[in-house]
């Protein structure tokens, strides 16, 4: 029976771990917190810094593979691990270009994969003199997750809400609709994609409010988008799961705007709606076993669940009671025992033939199901 460590313990380490349920592997995970909603379903909790280069290397090195649910994990600890014999998804090097904006957008750069124009930004002083650039995103280098570490420049006035730190200004594009695609990828190089994910966002909060799967996209379009995703998975030279994160313009050109190299929260609805889920996937890369089928089993939608504004406290769920008595809704918990606005409580899926059904429950779900405080 293989040990697997997961680095970090969210809802990705917690859903992971229940597809883990399904297969002979022994499961450790390490997080600072004893009550992340991953604790209580590993078979061995950890507690520890995923940052720390001690922690991360004491944690992986009587383990036969290990793998990561956020990227913000000590890559330095990984490369030595993986230098002892212990396997890595994704591998060290994939980490280390895709945890900092500024390498991953070089990256597309360097292996004409189609991104989005920038400029390297060195602090605030800097960004100050490329206001010839916008309008334009500027996007901190390291630390950015779940839309913090993004800022909206469209104008001279608004360059001091940049950072004053290393990072990425990237020219707007007129984008049409953002599309998902998760690729996994075997250790022998084999791949399987996923149908494509529309995502509509929060604009507000910058966080995926809902999405839809299958995406309705023209044929050409569509190819363009495998092709691109192709590229990016096979450039990283890593097994694993990636989510290819991608903008459509009306004009139907494509550019890769980022990828996550681990499971993602625009494949959650794949737990219900596809074959192989997302998780599932990611223990058959790392067991070795043949790649799952990913074909849709039906159309979905996938609504986040997020704190209420103005609610930071003890989590409490209204309207979970008619959200679980409709037809084909799947409700996810994540277990967190404290909301604040925007935090990810949980989402649900639905699934439905006609699409016109599924976006008509995703604003019922999201306009009945609050998480507030008590």
């Amino acid at each position: 029976m293989l040990r697997v460590g997961i680095l970090g313990g969210g809802q990705l380490g917690r859903m992971l771990l229940q597809a883990a349920a399904n297969y002979p592997v022994e499961t450790y995970v390490m997080e600072n917190d004893e009550e992340c909603p991953a604790a209580h379903l590993c078979h061995h909790f950890i507690k520890g810094d995923i940052r720390n280069f001690d922690d991360v290397y004491n944690f992986g090195r009587g383990l036969d593979a290990l793998t990561i649910e956020i990227e913000s994990v000590n890559e330095d600890a990984l490369e030595k691990l993986e230098g002892e014999g212990v396997k890595i998804y994704p591998r060290s090097a994939a980490l280390r270009t895709i945890k900092n904006k500024i390498t991953q957008k070089q990256f597309y750069s360097g292996n004409s994969i189609p991104t989005a124009e920038f400029l390297v930004t060195e602090n605030l002083h800097d960004l100050r003199s490329k206001d010839h650039f916008l309008p334009a995103v500027h996007k901190i280098g390291m630390g950015g997750y779940d839309g913090r570490g993004v800022q909206l420049i469209h104008n001279k006035e608004d360059l001091e809400k940049g950072f004053d730190a290393p990072g990425v200004l990237e020219k707007m594009v007129n984008v049409d609709k953002e599309i998902a695609m998760l690729v996994a990828v075997s250790t022998k190089g084999e791949t399987v994609f996923y149908p494509p994910v529309e995502m509509i966002f929060d604009a507000r909060l910058n966080l995926l409010d809902y999405q839809l799967s299958p995406a309705d996209l023209p044929q050409q379009t569509f190819w363009k988008i495998e092709a691109i995703a192709m590229r990016v998975v096979k450039e990283l030279k890593s097994p694993g799961i990636f989510a290819v994160e991608l903008f459509v313009n009306k004009q139907g050109e494509v550019f890769v705007n980022e990828t996550a190299p681990r499971v993602h929260n625009s494949g959650h609805h794949t737990i219900e709606g596809n074959y192989s889920s997302q998780f599932d996937m990611l223990w058959r890369v790392i067991l070795g076993y043949p790649l799952g089928n990913p074909d849709a089993i039906l159309p979905t939608a996938m609504v986040n669940i997020l704190g209420e504004e103005g609610h930071n406290g003890e989590a409490h769920y209204e309207g979970l009671d008619e959200v679980l008595q409709m037809d084909n809704a799947f409700v996810h918990i994540y277990g967190k025992k404290e909301t604040k606005a925007g935090r990810k409580m949980g989402h649900v899926t639905i699934m439905h033939r006609e699409k016109h059904d599924l976006v008509h429950k995703a604003h019922k779900v999201k306009n009945t199901l609050k998480v507030v405080s008590k």
